[in-house]
């Protein structure tokens, strides 16, 4: 059996490169193209946009957005049913189309916006999260140190002369010492041991 030369192994595992419609190969070891769009896409800092949207959302969540909205639609709505015929631009007889057509714009638009903010909320939570985890892992590791600590310097107390045990040895000692100088005074007289000088 003869060995296949270097570098046919490609031939196996990889597709052939077949040209495409222009001309140009294609395959798995050949990056794509990136292709121009015929319109120009606007850019839009996603950053500035998203702070947009929460300040947009932050304001449909008050009570005077609801009250500007309400006035905005009693107005509207008086205006076109009890105002003269010719001031009317949105009559009660087509049902306040215009209205109806601003509301549900309104709504399309302040939807996904406040899911936008939503969403960033939600990445500022998980980081917050995610932080506060950290810290507690940190704060757990930093208290299992310190109470092994705890518990050497326990076991190294053991060892430690206290004062009452100390204050009894000196006493026992200081009795022995007595008790060993009576023994070399002579006696006196009366049976008492005397004083040295």
């Amino acid at each position: 059996m003869s060995p296949e030369p270097t570098g046919s192994w490609h031939r196996r595992i990889l597709p052939a490169r077949r040209p495409s419609r222009r001309g140009t190969p294609t395959g798995l070891d050949v990056p794509l193209e990136t292709r121009r769009s015929v319109l120009p896409t606007p850019q839009v800092d996603p950053e500035v946009f998203g702070r947009g949207s929460e300040r947009f959302a932050r304001f449909m969540g008050t009570a005077q957005f609801i009250a500007f909205m309400t006035a905005f639609v009693a107005i509207w709505l008086v205006w076109n049913t009890f105002g003269p015929e010719s001031w009317q631009f949105d009559p009660r007889s087509l049902n306040y189309t215009l209205l109806t057509l601003i509301l549900s714009l309104q709504a399309s638009y302040a939807a996904p916006l406040i899911l936008l903010a939503q969403n960033r909320q939600a990445d500022r939570d998980r980081v917050a999260f995610e932080q506060d985890r950290q810290r507690a892992e940190r704060n757990l590791a930093d208290t299992e140190y310190l109470a092994r600590e705890v518990a050497a310097l326990r076991i190294a107390l053991r060892d430690v002369v206290t004062r009452d045990y100390l204050r009894s040895e000196l006493r026992d000692l200081l009795e022995e010492l007595d008790a060993k100088a009576a023994e070399k005074r002579p006696a006196t007289r009366s049976g008492r041991p005397g004083r040295v000088p």
